[in-house]
């Protein structure tokens, strides 16, 4: 049975020349459909194909009413063989699936197409092997710039919790544990030379427990068992809120801070002026 494929890319285009040079060739049915051949989700295409019988010929007035793409064409002609159906172009009459020098050409094609797939790879692959000597790293972008690994470093040397730094950050502890583990620190300048980073695998429980490993070896933090004296002032983190601590801050170091708190306290200082 003769199955005819008509298609054109937009609405405002017109079937009927392709209709009439398809039903001219015999065709009993024709399936058409107005959509771009770059998708791959055709639903006319999808229906043609699930009507093939084994025996069938599927004819286009050209291959790129079909296909936009000689891999895209080998795909659907082997979909086409492995149900029993042969392919047939008007206007390249070399691409017949149905004699001997058709599937010859074809095969021709398919070898050539996995050629240029072979060289696309091997592209890739020196390119990716050339930027690694220039020592880009592929990955993730730092979530924390190297102001704000300095600032947690020294929030932390404070006395101040993880949970607590990481907030104020705007990250999560798992993150700021990774950046401290790493002890990478990469300039804005040098992050858009090097154009990607490597994420470490590093978990958090890793971290917690490299973290405990090193409080188990710095001993305790008093000579004695009494610990601090009772009459020691309390840090400031321990009796103001954040946005009291983001108030006190300079306009150079708030500027810096994430989060939603320090965009108000930012907003609220503009306003003032």
């Amino acid at each position: 049975m003769q199955i005819g494929y008509a298609r054109v890319s937009t609405d405002a285009q017109d079937l009927t020349t392709q209709r009439e040079l398809l039903a001219a060739a015999g065709c009993q049915r024709i399936f058409a459909e107005k959509i771009t051949g770059t998708r791959a989700d055709r639903p006319e295409l999808a229906r043609m194909i699930d009507h093939l019988r084994a025996g069938d010929v599927v004819t286009v007035t050209s291959l790129d009413r079909l296909a936009r793409s000689t891999r895209d064409l080998l795909d659907i002609a082997e979909r086409l063989q492995a149900i029993g159906a042969g392919l047939r172009s008007l206007s390249e009459p070399w691409a017949d699936t149905t004699s001997p020098a058709g599937k010859m050409v074809l095969t021709v094609f398919a070898g050539i197409a996995e050629f240029e797939r072979s060289l696309i790879v091997e592209r890739t692959r020196r390119g990716r092997e050339a930027a690694r000597r220039r020592g880009v790293q592929f990955g993730r972008r730092p979530a924390l710039t190297p102001a704000q690994v300095s600032h947690a470093r020294e929030l932390l040397a404070e006395g101040r919790a993880v949970p607590e730094v990481a907030a104020l950050l705007n990250v999560h502890r798992a993150t700021l544990y990774r950046v401290l583990a790493r002890g990478e620190e990469v300039t804005k300048t040098e992050a858009r030379r090097r154009g990607a980073f490597a994420e470490d695998a590093l978990s958090e429980a890793d971290a917690l427990a490299a973290v405990d490993d090193e409080r188990q070896e710095e001993g305790p933090a008093f000579l004695d068992d009494e610990g601090p004296a009772n009459d020691l002032p309390l840090p400031p983190y321990r009796t103001q809120s954040l946005p009291q601590i983001l108030a006190a801050l300079p306009d150079d170091e708030l500027a810096s801070w994430p989060g939603e708190l320090a965009d108000q306290e930012r907003e609220r200082r503009r306003c003032g002026r």
